[in-house]
């Protein structure tokens, strides 16, 4: 299977592909993990999953950002995003890349449009999740949150939990609201674990620890054996249900979804639109080969 996650990352790198895909709206299977290209179809995916108790955190898709212009605009459709928030009236926050709004062309320029959606954020009190990317960015991702931090609190980031370094960095941000991940991009054997069970492993170390710490917890897997652990140590370690949630990603287990929910648990789903859909879906085949049938399913139902 790593030969084919390989190739499924491959493609999603490539850019002649990402502007081709804009044009061919949502195919390949790409709808049923993709809400919608505009703000309206995904506010009504947003809504019902709101009227079954479930919130969500928004991306409005987007990379293979080389100018300012094109940051930019990113900028303005998540503002207009946070808009809709407020003016539909949903449970819901942001989650944001940061190399779609300049980190990659001016880290400074980059740092001044997050300043501007966060305090844009904090007038609506909403929270914004600043989403984390391959490992050469990540230190970076991490100098921005911490500027961040000294002027507003509703900001926070990924931890994931394949990295090395990735119990350290939780250390550092304790009192800082952190989805963990396993993680989805592919990394060398000097940075990051490669084996699952260590992964596995690693994942459900730093979920007990940042449960135990003040920061609020999102855990974000699909992996039910994760899950029912979770619930086992909450349980046996007496923790509220206010200090954590689970996360999933839309168009994936959606029943499951629906039941956490209606057990009484928090529960978020990590909602993307927009037309540029096509890296964040070869992402998402990469990661497991039922998406790549649900994807032929789509395809051959055409």
């Amino acid at each position: 299977m790593s030969i084919t996650r390989n190739f499924f990352i491959a493609l999603s790198k490539n850019q002649p592909l990402n502007s081709a895909a804009k044009k061919w709206g949502l195919k390949l299977g790409a709808g049923k993990m993709v809400a919608g290209t505009d703000i309206e179809s995904m506010m009504q995916t947003v809504e019902q999953l709101n009227a079954d108790g479930i919130s969500a955190t928004i991306d409005s898709l987007g990379e293979f950002v080389h100018t300012k212009e094109e940051a930019t605009k990113a900028k303005e459709a998540i503002l207009q995003t946070l808009q809709a928030i407020q003016s539909h009236d949903v449970h819901g926050h942001m989650s944001v890349k940061l190399t779609q709004i300049g980190l990659d062309v001016d880290p400074k320029f980059c740092l001044k449009n997050i300043q501007e959606i966060v305090a844009a954020a904090a007038n609506y009190n909403t929270f914004v999740n600043l989403d984390m990317e391959d490992y050469d960015h990540l230190q970076q991702t991490l100098d921005i949150l911490d500027v961040l931090l000294k002027d507003y609190e509703n900001v926070g980031t990924v931890i994931q939990a394949y990295l090395y370094r990735s119990e350290k960095d939780l250390e550092n941000l304790q009192h800082v609201r952190l989805r963990l991940v396993k993680g989805a991009y592919k990394e060398s054997v000097e940075v990051s674990y490669q084996e699952k069970k260590e992964i596995d492993d690693n994942y459900l170390k730093l979920i007990k620890i940042h449960l135990q710490s003040p920061g609020y917890t999102s855990i974000a897997t699909h992996d039910h054996h994760i899950i029912e652990q979770v619930k086992a140590f909450v349980q046996e370690k007496k923790i509220s249900r206010d200090c954590f949630e689970f996360q999933m990603l839309y168009g994936f287990r959606s029943e499951m979804q629906k039941d956490l929910a209606k057990e009484g648990f928090s529960f978020t789903t990590y909602v993307p639109f927009g037309k540029d859909w096509y890296a964040y879906y070869m992402r998402r085949l990469a990661e497991r080969p039922q998406n790549i049938i649900l994807a032929l399913q789509s395809m051959i139902s055409k």
